[in-house]
């Protein structure tokens, strides 16, 4: 990677890593302080659902925003948009005012997202977007670790000092963004697949993103909860957040690894299992502070690595002028399950007890054990067209940067035996698409005679040479 690539990239990377911080434990702070106050799980679970409606919301949304004002007006408006919500969180305690802000909050969050990664994607061309891609994932997380350790810290000042910290980091974290020079990458209005096309091009990818947006959703809003009622203190409750986002972080790529080699849904099928054990686990063994930090280790490794290992399916059954939007389309079924989750969990933790949030969990890996296996025994899985690549749910700008060049060729050259022209009616695959064949092997070119003197359709994609038989 370039000098001049890192130095464009640092700005809106920096900036991540601070907004993130404090975004990494807002809400642990919010559910501690609800259920401090003698507020039910349900509320909880209302209030935490607002943060990803309004994710979902602003994923559809917000470009048009950046489209009108530019990058860098766009990244300080909702990053001071993010710190009033959190501040008017230290003012006003009571819960449904904090529904309304997280609501908010939720969409500013996700419009800083969208003037990141679009400024990452026209950063660089294809070649660089994958290690661009880890520089923005180890940014996130190493935020979010470091986020909860501070919730001790912060915790302990009292009063309205964490929102006070969360504030001043996300006013912080305008600065690199306003001190680089005045550049406006463009991007594009995002068009998603909508939900019945993207299930009848691939039901395991929409049920593994769907399914990872409840599971991921309960642990960033329910897992405190859990940790609380279970007499932990407030410092060693944002350690064990800690160790589950590590575990995001350092089992991520391994899992993703792991599924180049293997049928990505049987991979599906074991972390959904792999889960449920998890589960099984925390809710009848008989723990020390020790073994249940390692079990929340292997849960975040288990459910961070859904998502991923669910788009790559997805990327092996798309054709390649498809990805972009069916990666689009996936990130807002995976905010659908994310909005749902803690109004849907919640519930069950009042009729159960706190144990209720590991009941979830275990029955959420039964049932996606089941659907893909079913799946898995309906339709075989494709061969992976390319190496994974390790992603975390993003803006919909976001998700073409997620789709790399190997992702792009490897899709244009991998066989399609099915008519996908009535799914995705705006990409011609009306007919299989191959590659060159082997130099002793015969072929069936796929466009008429007349035509073999013109560039076919591989010629439109970036980075992907076109290849004609010249007999």
């Amino acid at each position: 990677m370039s000098r001049q690539l890192l130095t464009m990239a640092l700005a809106p990377l920096l900036g991540l890593f601070i907004l993130g911080i404090g975004n990494g434990f807002l809400s642990t702070v919010i559910t501690l302080r609800l259920d401090a106050a003698g507020e039910s799980a349900v509320l909880i679970g209302w209030v935490s659902s607002a943060y990803f409606i309004g994710l979902a919301l602003g994923a559809m949304l917000n470009d048009r925003l950046l489209l009108r004002i530019g990058h860098i007006r766009a990244y300080g408006s909702f990053a001071s948009l993010v710190a009033v919500t959190v501040l008017l969180q230290g003012l006003v305690d009571h819960p449904w005012a904090w529904f309304a802000l997280r609501l908010v909050g939720g969409w500013a969050t996700v419009g800083v997202y969208l003037v990141i990664e679009s400024w990452l994607l026209t950063a660089g061309d294809q070649k660089v977007r994958g290690r661009l891609l880890a520089l923005y994932m180890i940014s996130l997380y190493a935020a979010g670790v470091l986020g909860q350790l501070l919730l001790g810290v912060t915790e302990a000042m009292g009063g309205p000092a964490s929102f006070m910290v969360i504030g001043m980091l996300a006013s912080l974290s305008v600065l690199p963004m306003a001190m680089i020079p005045r550049v406006s990458p463009l991007i594009e209005k995002a068009e998603p697949l909508p939900p019945h096309r993207l299930i009848t091009l691939t039901p395991t990818g929409v049920m593994g993103s769907f399914g990872s947006g409840i599971a991921v959703a309960a642990v960033y809003s329910l897992l405190p909860l859990y940790l609380q009622r279970i007499g932990l203190p407030v410092d060693r409750i944002g350690q064990m957040m800690a160790v589950v986002v590590l575990g995001a972080l350092l089992l991520q790529y391994p899992v993703g690894r792991w599924s180049d080699r293997h049928d990505r849904q049987l991979v599906l099928i074991i972390i959904g299992a792999f889960c449920t054990l998890i589960s099984a686990a925390v809710l009848f063994l008989p723990l020390n502070l020790w073994s249940l930090a390692a079990l929340l280790f292997l849960l975040g490794g288990g459910v961070f690595s859904l998502y991923p290992v669910a788009v790559g399916h997805a990327a092996d059954r798309a054709p390649a002028g498809a990805l972009v939007r069916m990666s689009q389309g996936l990130l807002l079924i995976n905010a659908i399950g994310s909005a749902i989750s803690p109004p849907l969990i919640s519930p069950v933790m009042g009729v159960l007890g706190d144990a209720g949030l590991f009941w979830s969990f275990g029955a959420l890996g039964l049932f996606l054990v089941a659907f893909f296996g079913w799946r898995r025994s309906v339709r075989p899985a494709p061969v992976p067209v390319a190496p994974f690549s390790p992603s975390t749910p993003m803006s919909s700008a976001g998700a073409e940067l997620a789709v790399t060049e190997e992702q792009l060729l490897g899709a244009a050259e991998h066989e399609h035996m099915e008519d996908l022209s009535g799914t995705v009616p705006e990409v011609d695959v009306a007919e299989p698409m191959v590659g060159p064949p082997a130099a002793d092997e015969s072929h069936v070119a796929y466009f008429d005679a007349e035509e073999a003197e013109q560039e076919p359709a591989q010629a439109d994609l970036p980075g992907i040479e076109p290849w004609i038989d010249r007999g």
